[in-house]
């Protein structure tokens, strides 16, 4: 068990601190256009078709590098959303059920090739399997540098896209009319996507880093109606879930941070859907009850010849 003093002083901790909230900060404003999108199952896909890649990355390097399986998974990542794209243009099959043979298929593949690693004669697969679940614990100095990167350059691509993808959210065929590249800006999106899943699977993930994408932007849809405001949310409540992760993991005994990142968010989520000003639970019991209430005083201010009619 590790003190909160220990935490604040120890370059270890502070480190994985650190990598957390840039995860849940990036993850939280590319997370924001999933949602608006409806394609909250897309994060889910790219993240579980991250496995095999992985996996391969291994076979053909034979180490355990980091960087190596951030470049399989990336690889990985992306031949998943041209797969679903392929299937979703020239076949008859929805979106969703593109995206759930895909996750299905790249996840199937990757259980077996990490099996396949498991039972070889060279295959130490020791510490792959930490990629299912993630291990931030494990997280160093050029790993932060890394997230810190990535996160300015999701979210500065973001900003200079901010527009576009807005458009792209909320109407694609006015923006093909205003003559954006609805189709390029789709993918880059998608590349943005990618990105997030393969910074995240070493401290969150690939079962889990989708919660991490969708949550902070469902919790943020509760508490404003303006895009620039739910982003700016959505990264905050996905800060703070990577905070309060990381900070309750240890303070206890072999806690895992990534599942507990994910809680945090889903904390977050509980009290946006129960007390957010407009949305929430108890502000819709209040509008109601308000309502029923008027309904009761202006029935019972009509003549009674009115209310018999």
């Amino acid at each position: 068990m590790t003190s909160l003093a220990t935490l604040l002083t120890d370059p270890n901790m502070q480190w994985i601190l650190l990598g957390c909230i840039l995860l849940g900060l990036s993850s939280g404003v590319i997370g924001s256009f999933m949602y608006l999108r409806k394609q909250s199952l897309m994060g889910d896909a790219l993240a579980h078709a991250a496995l095999p890649g992985v996996c391969v990355a291994f076979m053909i390097t034979g180490t355990k590098s980091v960087f190596g399986f951030m470049i399989g998974a990336a690889i990985a990542g992306i031949v998943a959303t041209f797969a679903i794209s392929a299937l979703t243009r020239y076949s008859r099959i929805k979106s969703d059920s593109a995206i759930a043979a895909v996750l299905s298929v790249f996840f199937g593949f990757g259980i077996m090739l990490l099996t396949e690693i498991q039972h070889s004669g060279a295959g130490n697969q020791s510490g792959l399997d930490k990629f299912l679940f993630g291990q931030a614990a494990a997280m160093v100095l050029s790993d932060v540098y890394t997230m810190a990167v990535i996160s300015v350059v999701l979210i500065g691509i973001c900003i200079l896209f901010f527009k576009e993808f807005k458009l792209l959210s909320f109407d694609p065929g006015f923006a093909r009319g205003l003559g954006f590249p609805a189709g390029l800006l789709d993918k880059l999106l998608m590349l943005l996507i990618v990105i997030a899943v393969v910074a995240g699977i070493q401290a969150v993930g690939v079962i889990m880093m989708a919660a991490l994408l969708i949550t902070p932007a469902v919790s943020a849809r509760y508490w404003t109606e303006k895009l620039g405001v739910m982003v700016c949310l959505s990264g905050l409540f996905g800060a703070i879930a990577g905070l309060g992760g990381t900070v309750i993991s240890s303070l206890g005994q072999n806690l895992p941070t990534g599942p507990l990142c994910v809680l945090c968010a889903t904390v977050v989520f509980g009290v946006s859907l129960i007390f957010a000003p407009q949305r929430g639970m108890i502000s819709k019991a209040i509008v109601r009850l308000n309502a029923r209430k008027n309904l009761e005083q202006t029935v019972g201010t009509q003549p009674r010849e009115e209310r018999a009619l």
